[in-house]
Order: C-alpha cells, then structure tokens, then sequence
C-alpha cells in the first residue's frame, strides 16, 4: 500500500485518516485532503477482480486498489448473490470491480485506464474468458467528469487499435461511479492468500505504444525440444515466483524461452493460453503438454524429466530410484572423458569433478566428492541396508549413494549413476565463461 509515494509523517496521518473514515462497504468520491494531495479514484472492472487487482497495486503511483462491487441493484452485493446462475446474465446485477486510489502526480487517469485496457479484452460482453456472466462486463466507473472525458478519448484512442489488429466494438460501460461496496475480506489480496496458482491474461495484445508489440521470430523454437513460459505484460505474481524458485537459476540444455500469448507465431499449440504462467513444452514446434500455473523447482523438474527423458532408466533411476546395471554404456563413455565437470542432467547445474573421480573397480562412476553445496543427502533403508541417499540440490533426482571410507586413502566415496549425468568440458566451459 502507497507505492511510488514518499510523504512526511504527518501527511502519511492524515491520508490514513481521511481514508479509514471512509465506510468499509461503501465509498462516494474522494474527499477535498485527497484532491489537496493529487489522490484520485478509479473503479474498474475487467473480469475477475482478484489478478486485477494485484496487477493495479504493482503500477508505480498506485496507493491502494480494493476488490469489490459495483453497478447493481436491487439486492445486496455478495460475492455468493452476484454468482447466483440466476443471476447470470440479469442486468441489474452487480460488477465485479476494483477500486483504485492513486497519485495523479505520478501515474495519471490516462495512463491508467490505458493499461486497464491493455489488461482484458474489452470487447466482450459480459466474459472474460471462460469467466461468463454479468458480473464479469467492462466498466469503468469515474469520479469525476474529467475522468469521464478521458476515459472516453482513450477509448476512441484504443478502438482504432483493435480496429487495426482485427478486433470487433468496444463493449465497455463508462458510467459515473455511484456506490463502491467492499468485497469480503478473503477476497482481499487474494492471490497473496493464494500462493500456488496463475494470473487470468485475457489482453488482446494490443498496446497503445506500439513499441511494445513484439512479433518475434521464432524460427529457434521450431526444431528439438524448447520450454516456452508464457509470461504476463503485466504484473503476475505466480510469474514471478516461478522465475525466482526455478527459471533464473536454469542452466538445463533444453532451451527456455518466455514469450507472451500473443507471441507463439509459427507454433502450434494447443492449450489455451490465457492463464500465466503457462509451461509449454514443444518438440519441433509442437506441444506435447503443458502445465497451467505456478509450478515449484520439485514439480517443474519431474515435468522436464518425463519430457526430456521419456520412459528410459535415466528417468526410472532420476526419479523412481533405480540403480544403473554396472559398467553400462553412460559409464563406459564417462569413465574417462577428458577434464571437465557431470552436470545435473535435468538443471544443467555442475555436481562432480573430473579431478575428483577415481576408478573403484566397481562399474559405477566414483567420486571423492562432490561440487560444493550440490547435492543433499538422504536415510535409505532400503532392500534391508543402511545407506547415505544422495539426491542433486538443484532437481531433488536421485544420483546414488555415499560409502563412507570407501575411497583411496580412506576418502569418502561418493557411487553415482552415470545415466542421469551430462558431461561438460573444461575448455567449453571457459569459453562460455568469456563470451
């Protein structure tokens, strides 16, 4: 709450005061304190209201934005009554709607409403997606009749757009506001309650600065296997997480690629692509599956694995916990590769050293070792033995075991399966590392 806005003390008071002596369920126009401190209301509907309004609380100037409901009458507004398959297509029904305190002094009415608009389409009726009904119409509902006016000349301005890209009539309300009425608390901040999930993303596409509209190429994702993220223009929160538990530290080498839905020319996909984040998974441009939502590194990577995989040993050792028959072919080839680094073969990230492996006469890669912080380990009492599980950090897949004692000089001795390894080289590392 008040992002992009630096006050003293006294005024940050003063604004709470005059904001908390607003009803809880209704609220009219901003008093004259908000006028003084350049503070303005919009309320807008585009859909469900619970992606648009954490959308809204991201943008610079944004103090607060409010899940609730709008425009109705006749009955009370609940979120139990306004969804009432009775009241499914009644026009008397309320909107669901977000209300939007901000600082016109940073982010104006104009550019507001232009990113509301670049958020849905407005030119449904009554739907969003698969979200149909009354409740979920375009509107926009003013304060002011200076946010009237500009609201109807972005409007104009965004119809020659849609015009241009092939897109039918706007279809949204432009009304003054009468009674804004405050959603139940669960709705509040909905997605923070709700950490695992995706952002709805039912932009067309089209933006007012062109600059934005990128048609890529995407002659790369076309040939072997690709994982396309279909990324949000606006603020997605599952998006984000997603990036920072698996994709910033991805070094697999399957290529991931984030695109927008209205990116994927040339692709054929057959998952609809409203949701973000979405996972596609492609081979020679084609879908294979796709996985809807926010996905942690444990679920993400046992997606990749049957992906990338298939139904072989390395997927039945990596995440069934299967031992590789010794001295198979993987370990043939990777007992004396040249100098360099075995990477996760899923995460790319490095587990072993070449300078660290040693022949132990047993058919199985050995190590003294591992890379630091690579790997965890594990209780295994299986097949009625007490063992050290070794599993990769980065994956969770299961490598092998560690025999304490068992290496030369009474080292350690760390028996890896060599069929969920890649191998690196050094040299081809130091290049990478000088590009």
């Amino acid at each position: 709450m008040f992002k992009g806005l630096i006050l003293p003390a006294f005024a940050i008071v003063g604004l709470l005061s005059a904001m908390s002596a607003i009803s809880s369920d209704e609220v009219t126009k901003p008093s004259d304190l908000d006028a003084t401190m350049h503070v303005e209301q919009l309320v807008l509907g585009s859909g469900c209201f619970w992606g648009a309004e954490k959308r809204y609380e991201a943008l610079n100037g944004v103090l607060d934005a409010e899940s609730g409901y709008a425009d109705g009458h006749g009955f009370k507004p609940t979120y139990r009554n306004i969804t009432k398959l009775s009241r499914r297509f009644d026009e008397d029904n309320y909107a669901e709607v977000v209300q939007v305190t901000f600082n016109s002094n940073i982010i104006s009415a104009k550019e507001l409403l232009q990113n509301y608009y670049e958020s849905h389409d407005p030119t449904q009726k009554n739907r969003q997606g698969n979200d149909v009904g009354t409740q979920y119409r375009s509107i926009i509902l003013t304060t002011s009749d200076e946010q009237a006016s500009i609201a109807k000349a972005v409007t104009s301005e965004y119809q020659q757009l849609l015009t241009k890209a092939g897109y039918g009539a706007i279809a949204t309300q432009i009304k003054p506001l009468e009674r804004f009425y405050s959603a139940e608390e669960y709705h509040q901040n909905y997605l923070e309650k709700n950490p695992n999930g995706y952002c709805p993303d039912h932009s067309t596409g089209v933006v007012f600065s062109q600059d934005e509209k990128q048609q890529l190429d995407n002659t790369a994702l076309l040939t072997g296997k690709q994982i396309v993220i279909l990324d949000s223009r606006d603020y997605c929160p599952y998006c984000e997480k997603f990036k920072a538990a698996v994709a910033n530290d991805y070094k697999g080498t399957i290529p991931m690629t984030f695109r927008h839905a209205d990116q994927l020319n040339g692709l054929t996909i057959k998952s609809a692509t409203w949701a973000t984040p979405t996972i596609l998974f492609l081979e020679d441009g084609v879908e294979v599956y796709s996985r809807q939502g926010y996905m942690d590194a444990e679920l993400f990577y046992k997606a990749l694995g049957a992906f990338k995989l298939g139904d072989s040993e390395a997927y039945k050792v990596a995440f069934n916990a299967k031992t590789d028959s010794p001295y198979c072919k993987e370990y043939a080839i990777f007992k004396n590769t040249p100098d360099g680094i075995f990477i996760d073969k899923l995460s790319g990230e490095p587990l072993f050293d070449t300078r660290d492996r040693f022949n132990s006469g047993t058919g199985w890669l050995s190590f003294t070792h591992p890379v630091k912080d690579s790997v965890t380990q594990h209780e295994d009492n299986s097949w009625g033995m007490q063992r050290i599980e070794l599993k990769s950090k980065s994956t969770g897949i299961h490598l092998g075991h560690l025999f304490p004692g068992e290496g030369p000089k009474g080292q350690d001795r760390y028996c890896i399966n060599a069929t969920v390894l890649e191998f690196v080289a050094r040299d081809e590392i130091n290049r990478s590392d000088d590009v």
